[in-house]
């Protein structure tokens, strides 16, 4: 099959893994086998805690999930725990219950998993929190370590118990064969993810592809496909290949994901997401291929995806304390 083939093949599933429906503007798609209706276009957590002023990030949360947008994305660690105290902010007076929140933790032990998820839960004023993510899925041991005896999985399946997290899902932005060994460890411990998150952007499909090599295998499973980082933490701009935020923003649309999530730090950032999801017409497999074309010689070499590449992306290596 040449890439080609496979693009129209993902597109073709991505029609029917992710049954959508439109209102108001916004489109809302099935988060694999959960049932639950999320919107495709996602807020990212971290960029909520990049504006200098607080409230700024509480008013593009408040925007978003007025505009439609239900799915929120954060983790733990990000700024310190400010992005999630922001959130939490933003969800007061009814707004948790329009959201589906998500958020990330970074233990590898049973306690300190159950210290963050509690952290998280208190940080984001809420009794629960909808998907909970094993965070920086980056080594070949880190599937280990998720099932491990007195490991996060432990601590997970006890929170679920006591309704502090409904869904459990794993993310990771290094390398396609990390997400494949956690995939084989998961069936062998009989366990069934409720979502992946990777990074699916117009660069990706040239270098350590998750599109090609991962994510055939999540819609096989009726595991939720969350893309991240359509626009390569809008890296992709410095890489001379022309494209445009919505291109790239379509293109992450039209493979079978459920939620793309993109980073909003300015109200601009939040109507461009907006807009992306108003105009979003599912790419046929010649015009990805035209895009993808476009940035082939950029991405060859993973030079435009850091995350990656380099290590200056991985939380959990800056700061191993976290892992516990």
């Amino acid at each position: 099959m040449d890439r080609r083939e496979a693009l129209g093949a993902l597109a073709a599933i991505g029609l029917t893994a992710a049954a959508q429906t439109k209102s108001n503007g916004m489109i809302y798609r099935t988060l694999g086998k959960t049932g639950e209706k999320v919107s495709a276009i996602g807020l990212g957590g971290f960029h909520i805690g990049s504006p200098a002023d607080a409230n700024e990030g509480i008013r593009i949360v408040r925007a978003a999930v007025d505009r439609g947008i239900n799915f929120l994305d954060n983790c733990w660690d990000y700024h310190d725990g400010e992005s999630e105290l922001r959130m939490g902010r933003a969800l007061r007076d009814g707004y948790r219950q329009k959201a589906f929140l998500m958020t990330k933790f970074d233990g590898r032990t049973r306690k300190s998993t159950a210290k963050q998820i509690d952290e998280s839960l208190k940080r984001l004023e809420t009794d629960h929190i909808d998907l909970m993510q094993y965070h920086e899925n980056i080594r070949m041991e880190d599937p280990d370590r998720f099932f491990a005896e007195d490991g996060p999985l432990e601590a997970l399946m006890e929170a679920k118990k006591a309704g502090k997290i409904r869904y459990i899902g794993f993310t990771g932005h290094k390398d396609p064969v990390v997400h494949l060994r956690m995939l084989e460890v998961a069936a062998a411990h009989k366990f069934h993810f409720d979502s992946c998150q990777m990074p699916l952007n117009v660069l990706d499909a040239h270098f350590r592809s998750f599109t090609h090599q991962v994510v055939p295998k999540l819609v096989e499973q009726g595991i939720a496909v969350l893309g991240m980082k359509p626009l390569a933490e809008g890296i992709v701009f410095t890489s001379g290949s022309g494209v445009t935020a919505i291109e790239c923003l379509h293109y992450a649309m039209s493979l079978p994901t459920s939620v793309v999530i993109t980073g909003c730090e300015t109200m601009e950032r939040l109507e461009q997401a907006i807009h992306a999801a108003e105009t979003f017409q599912p790419m046929s497999p010649q015009e990805m291929e035209e895009l993808l074309a476009k940035t082939k010689t950029a991405a060859l070499t993973g030079k435009f995806e850091p995350f990656k590449t380099t290590t200056i992306f991985d939380g959990t290596a800056q700061n191993p304390q976290w892992m516990g």
